[in-house]
């Protein structure tokens, strides 16, 4: 029998492969004395991914350092936050959420006897936590309320009192779990430095904090459950898995927010401490990796490539999918399944659906627009209005994308420079050279014409996803019928605002960075 580990191991075991720890003494200080109380919330919104297995390994951690975890299921706080779980499938997406997560647990190999696992309105509810919100509120500021959800809270732009009610709530799991810390991401912070800043003036204890890493998406941003293409569900088949890491940004010696290598290094690594790159023989065969900045060396050195990368996370993540899937394949948890996440309506409400009727409502989500990059630009050979390039979205190729700007951008405005490329229309020729996607621009509305490049923010990434305000969620068309001209009716509402945002029905296009624009043809149209 393995002694039990001492204060300093346990200290270790605890922080391992966090980013940041806010009261480390009193951690040690805790740990010397007896065995650490902690939770993890999470609110019960999207449908959990496989980032998640990120904070289910640290919770691994933490009970072989001897802590007691809660779990906390955030119910309320999942329909505070603007209502991202409606009221009436807040139960349904809670029940979903206890059972993938125990599912994903299992899969790793964690005992559940050893954790307790708390619904939120199990307490939230109650005379005595309603006090306290209230009590709260009249000592929070609007603006340490608003600063605090920043990162966690979405944002829009006329915010409803309930984002400003999160932050406090969460400071309040902490007392009323009867905990020493918590554990979140650290995207987290800010609600976590409001706690320590307002319990104490209600006359509870400051906490410990303890936040992992960020982990980025497929597409290089943070991997978001709104965000389809920027995280791979626990329950996508595995041929929805072969198509993400297809689509996946995993450019070849480039290892910034490369969601591929960043995968590996947050999620398959800390579970099974190895990675295998598995490789035909006549490229070098499989080579077992034991440390990730290895692995991560070699691909900066292009002695690892991009395709076999991404075929051993594959095979690497459909072992850890296996268990849950087959957890799942059961007519009640596939009815849960169903109920919780409800696929939008193909019919309007009251009709049937018919044969000939659109699949679903024409919004701004079955667009596939992304950041793009411009790795060259040529003048097409065969028309003098016409550039071909060729740019990077993302994907293991650059596209070929031809676009009539001759006329108005010189070929050295182009020339890596960040465009926006909607990626999703049926491939057409154009005077014999395949487009394979279409640049997004203003147009003025008098003549002369003038032609502008759409502006992605800046810091953005290739292959990253721009979508409209308020449409962040749901799965782009794979290809785009013509003649259901689903663009051409979204287009008609495609407009530059006073501010040079472009807009469609006065929604902003955005990213996770910010708004997408133009320089100067204000009132323009898109095209």
């Amino acid at each position: 029998m393995e002694p039990a580990p001492g204060p300093q191991e346990k200290y270790q075991l605890i922080t391992r492969n966090l980013q940041e720890v806010l009261g480390e003494d009193k951690l040690m200080a805790i740990l010397k004395e007896r065995e650490l109380k902690i939770y993890w919330g999470t609110a019960t919104t999207g449908k959990p991914h496989v980032a998640y297995f990120v904070p289910m390994s640290k919770i691994a951690d933490f009970l072989k350092a001897g802590c007691e975890v809660t779990i906390l299921f955030a119910d309320l706080h999942a329909y505070l936050d603007n209502m991202k779980a409606p009221w009436e499938l807040l139960e349904l997406r809670t029940r979903y959420y206890e059972h993938v997560i125990k599912a994903m647990l299992e899969s790793i190999g964690v005992p559940l006897e050893k954790l307790r696992f708390v619904r939120g309105t199990d307490y939230q509810l109650s005379k005595e936590y309603t006090l306290d919100v209230y009590r709260l509120s009249s000592v929070v500021t609007q603006h340490d309320a608003k600063k605090a959800g920043a990162e966690v809270v979405k944002q829009v732009e006329h915010p409803l009192l309930s984002g400003l009610l999160y932050p406090g709530l969460q400071a309040l799991d902490e007392e009323y779990l009867k905990v020493d810390a918590q554990f979140g991401g650290v995207d987290q912070r800010k609600i976590f430095t409001f706690a320590e800043k307002y319990l104490p003036s209600l006359g509870y204890a400051k906490r410990v904090h303890l936040m992992n890493p960020m982990v980025p998406g497929l597409t290089g941003s943070k991997m978001s459950s709104s965000e389809e293409d920027s995280k791979i569900d626990l329950l996508d088949r595995k041929e929805d898995v072969k198509k993400k890491l297809k689509k996946a940004f995993c450019e070849p010696g480039n290892v910034e927010n490369n969601g591929v290598l960043s995968f590996i290094k947050h999620v398959l690594f800390p579970l099974k401490s190895e990675f295998v790159v598995l490789r035909e023989e006549k490229w070098g065969g499989n080579k077992t990796y034991t440390a990730y900045e290895a692995l991560e060396k070699d691909f900066a050195e292009q002695v690892v490539h991009p395709g076999d990368l991404k075929n051993s996370v594959e095979v690497a993540l459909n072992k850890l999918l296996d268990p849950i899937r087959e957890k799942f394949n059961c007519p009640e948890l596939k009815k849960l399944s169903s109920a919780a996440y409800p696929t939008p309506s193909k019919a309007k409400p009251g009709e049937k659906g018919t044969k000939n009727s659109e699949p679903e409502d024409v919004v701004p989500s079955r667009l596939d627009i992304r950041v793009g990059k411009v790795i060259s630009v040529e003048k097409h050979p065969d028309a003098d209005s016409l550039y071909v390039e060729k740019i990077d979205v993302g994907e293991a190729e650059p596209r070929t994308v031809v676009s009539g700007l001759v006329h108005f951008v010189p070929k050295e405005q182009l020339q890596d420079r960040l465009v926006v490329l909607l990626c999703n229309l049926k491939p057409q020729k154009m005077r014999g050279v395949e487009s394979q996607g279409m640049v997004l621009c203003a147009s003025s509305v008098g003549e002369p014409r003038q032609v502008e490049p759409l502006d992605p923010p800046a810091g953005c990434c290739a292959g990253e996803r721009v979508y409209v305000e308020g449409y962040e969620g749901g799965e782009p068309d794979e290809e785009l019928k013509p003649k259901k001209k689903v663009f051409e009716k979204l287009q008609a509402d495609f407009r530059i605002s006073e501010d040079c945002v472009a807009q469609w029905k006065q929604r902003n296009f955005l990213t996770k960075l910010g708004t997408v624009s133009c320089k100067s043809l204000k009132g323009g149209s898109i095209s």
